[in-house]
């Protein structure tokens, strides 16, 4: 993604968190959400990784550790250089919920972030296909975008939460009912912007992901593991923080929140028939996977290879355990 879209999306949000601090507050309200705004800008560009890596309460891997730990950095690594990346960070979240995300403003500084569950749930090579997703979207440059989203959508809903608190305002020419309406529409509007931009950069990662990995079924197959799983399992930090929700591979939000109807990512099931589609493409002979791919994929697919050992089953239902627990 080109820094021209990441400064569109910022023109934008920040346009939007302006205008609800107009309409609160008239010109007072607007010139103190853009100097909000623009501090909340400066300090996003640089440390909201930092900030939604803490949040989750992620661990540095070491590639010196165990042998877990040299398993998924390797896997990192390799994965990198086949994307053609410098070398992110790895993480581990301890989280039961099966998921990932890739943060950083840019390739040089960014992170690649898994939880525990994704490695209980998954095979070598379903990880493999996650973590080429997450490449793909630092090597787009979405994570700086993701980041600045996340951060500055969580204030306009911040804001619109105590627009009521500023209802007395003598700028303010709403009143009461105007100012419940902003409190709703404020988020939704912050809500449509993310979607807007999240499901295409979702579609672009899966395909990048597929092409950086070898193997478009190796993420297909875990996006039907990692829904799963996000269906049955809560993610009490996103659940606590659901502005940063967009972030993930898959939607970490509990299937019974409202949060769904404004989901910004794409039904997994058109994002694994494009995957399908494009495996499909590549078996007979069309353009497909770059020539590098990941290593595994070279391997027969009957070969053990460290603890996510074995080809990507049949069947998306079948769990096989990996090293986290």
């Amino acid at each position: 993604m080109s820094y021209l879209r990441t400064a569109i999306l910022l023109a934008a949000l920040t346009a939007l968190f302006m205008g609800i601090g107009f309409l609160l507050g008239g010109q007072t309200g607007m010139i103190i959400a853009l100097v909000i705004a623009g501090g909340m800008n400066l300090f996003a560009y640089w440390n909201s990784d930092k900030a939604v890596l803490r949040m989750y309460g992620a661990h540095l891997v070491d590639p010196n550790g165990g042998r877990d730990a040299r398993e998924l950095y390797g896997m990192v690594e390799e994965l990198a250089r086949s994307a053609d990346l410098p070398m992110p960070k790895v993480y581990v979240m301890d989280n039961p919920q099966p998921n990932a995300f890739a943060t950083g403003r840019n390739p040089e500084n960014a992170a690649v972030a898994v939880t525990t569950g994704l490695m209980r749930t998954v095979n070598r090579e379903e990880l493999a296909g996650v973590i080429a997703h997450e490449l793909a979207h630092i090597r787009h440059h979405d994570t700086l975008l993701m980041t600045i989203t996340a951060t500055i959508a969580g204030a306009i809903s911040m804001l619109a939460n105590f627009a009521l608190f500023f209802g007395g305002n003598r700028d303010n020419h709403m009143g009461f009912i105007g100012t419940l309406a902003l409190m709703i529409l404020g988020p939704m509007a912050a809500g449509l912007v993310q979607m807007a931009i999240s499901r295409t950069r979702e579609y672009e990662a899966d395909r990048a992901g597929a092409e950086i990995c070898g193997h478009p079924l190796w993420l297909a197959s875990a996006l039907q593991k990692i829904a799963g799983g996000a269906e049955r399992i809560p993610n009490d930090e996103a659940e606590r923080n659901p502005a940063s929700a967009h972030l993930f591979i898959i939607n970490p939000l509990h299937g019974l929140r409202l949060d769904r109807m404004f989901a910004t990512h794409p039904p997994t099931e058109e994002r694994v028939a494009l995957l399908r589609a494009m495996s499909q493409n590549m078996s007979t002979g069309g353009h497909g996977a770059s020539a590098a791919g990941f290593r595994g994929s070279n391997r027969s697919t009957s070969a053990q290879s460290g603890p996510w050992s074995g080809s990507v089953p049949e069947s998306p239902r079948r769990r096989t355990r990996g090293p986290w627990g």
